[in-house]
Formats: structure tokens, sequence, C-alpha cells
């Protein structure tokens, strides 16, 4: 039960986004069990919004993709905005990104235009009132099921935060750049020899489109490597976020955080960890290119 004493506070969801959910640093432990980690697709974004708050790094933030949400808080409370520019407003009002902010009750979070990137986070000081579930509040679909329960943004739903104590306000001057067009720095895969090098020459001097069948599973993308020929049956096998599949019409999906734990399509590449938050600030119809890091 709620402890009554606590400084509650609710944000009531007028409108709830195209997808806005909580993610925090996902769920490891659990691979074995074909669950994935899970977790913030942009993981640098998500914890400067916890800096800005002076909260550690994985503490639960909400991921909001391309559409933002409109919410009303009907108690005062600290926030921060970061990651993709979805055109923030307060009460009507362009909203600062990058720096924390004091809301007042009664005041609204909107947003608008879509300047650059794909997903932005939004921060509380405080506690998300939702269950943990596996030790994580990052919202996830198991048998067609959300779960922990809560945490994905429903119209008139009313989510409360246990209030922290207000903090000095924190800025961050340099803010990432998020361009449609991207580079991904890749080491080779394990089925990388079944591939010719037509294949991977091509894999890394042309540009991808991403299309429009992404979500945080992974992307797939709209050309393919015109001569790839699938070889024999492969046993399924384990797959991480960043690891790029082939399928036998040699188009590519690049799997992200809640994608599967294992497959059956050769696994031509992988992201390089330093680049693995890239692809979540990209957009249907943006661009990107492959380098290969041997």
């Amino acid at each position: 039960m709620p402890d009554r004493k606590a400084n509650w506070i609710t944000m009531r969801i007028l409108k709830p986004g195209m997808l806005s959910l909580l993610q925090d640093a996902g769920r490891n432990g659990y691979q074995a069990f074909g669950l994935p980690i899970g977790g913030a697709l942009d993981r640098q974004a998500a914890q400067v919004a916890n800096w800005l708050l002076e909260q550690s790094p994985d503490h639960p933030v909400l991921e909001i993709t391309l559409l933002g949400p409109e919410i009303e808080f009907e108690g005062p409370i600290q926030i921060a905005l970061t990651g993709a520019d979805l055109s923030p407003q307060i009460n009507g009002q362009p909203a600062a990104m990058y720096r924390t902010l004091s809301i007042s009750a009664g005041d609204h979070l909107s947003f608008g235009t879509r300047v650059q990137g794909c997903r932005a986070y939004l921060g509380v000081r405080g506690d998300w009132d939702v269950p943990t579930w596996l030790g994580s509040q990052s919202a996830l679909r198991v048998g067609g099921q959300i779960w922990p329960s809560g945490s994905v943004l429903e119209r008139g739903q009313q989510l409360r935060i246990r209030g922290g104590t207000p903090i000095e306000s924190r800025q961050v001057k340099k803010r990432p750049f998020y361009s449609a067009q991207a580079t991904l720095r890749l080491i080779p895969g394990p089925e990388f020899d079944r591939f010719s090098p037509a294949s991977i020459d091509y894999l890394t001097s042309h540009a991808f489109t991403l299309s429009p069948d992404c979500s945080r599973m992974g992307y797939r993308l709209e050309e393919g490597l015109p001569d790839y020929r699938p070889g024999g049956e492969l046993i399924s096998s384990g797959i991480v976020p960043g690891t790029i599949q082939v399928l036998p019409s040699g188009k590519l999906i690049v799997l992200l955080a809640d994608a599967q734990t294992t497959g059956g399509y050769p696994r031509l590449a992988n992201i390089q960890d330093r680049d693995l938050d890239v692809p979540a600030q990209l957009a249907p119809g943006d661009k990107v290119r492959f380098l290969l890091d041997n």
C-alpha cells in the first residue's frame, strides 16, 4: 500500500501519445528463459535525464516515441526532458530541454512537431507508483499482455509519483544532434563468412532506408543484399540487441532491446556498443550506412 504520508503527485494522462512507456535499465538474467533485456533504447538520453534530477542512471523514465502525450500534473514536481526534440511545451509555451524544470500544480505538458530524433525521455524527481516485475519497471509485452501493469500510458490514466526532495536546477549545454542519416559501426557476426565479398561490399557502400515496420523489437530496412543466396538451414541461436539478421529475401533486420533472444536467420554483424543508442533516434524513412570494423 502507498505511504499516505509521502508526497504523492498524480500525473493525469489526457492523451497517451503514439507510444509512451516506462523504461529503466531492463531485465538482466532472464534471457535463458526467453525474455529480452529491454530497457531504454537510447540509454545515454535516459541517463542524462536522471543526472539532471540527481537520480541513479538506471532510474525509470518515460520513453516517448514520435508523437508525445499530453499530461496534467496535479502537484508540484521537478522534471527533465532529453533525447528527441518533439517540441515540448508547458502550458502552451516552449519547454527547455536538457535542464531541470520545476512544475506547478495544474501545469500541462504537451508535445508538437518533431524537429529531430525519434524518442524523447521524460524523467521525474521521485519514484513511479508502478509495480516491479522481475526486477524492473520497464514495459514489456509478453504473451499479448503488457508487464508490469500501468507501465504504458493510456488515456485517462492517473499515474502516481512519490515526489523527491527538490534540488538545485542542473543543465547540459552540449546537446546531441540527431541526423536523419546515421553511420553504424559493426563487428562481424557469427555467420559473417556465409556472405560473399559482393554482399559485404554492398553492405558497406550503400545507404539503407528504415521501413515503416519499426518497433522496439527491431527495424526492417527497405533495401536488401542484391546477390544474397540463402545457405543451409541454421539452428536457432542466441541474438542480442544490435544483431543484424538477414532474411531469405536478402533484406536486413536490425534487432533492438525488445527483440527475441534466439533466432534462425544468419547473423551478419553486430552494432558496436558505442553506436547501440543511435538507432533509437532514427525514424521510418531515415537512412543508415554501415562501417565494418574488422
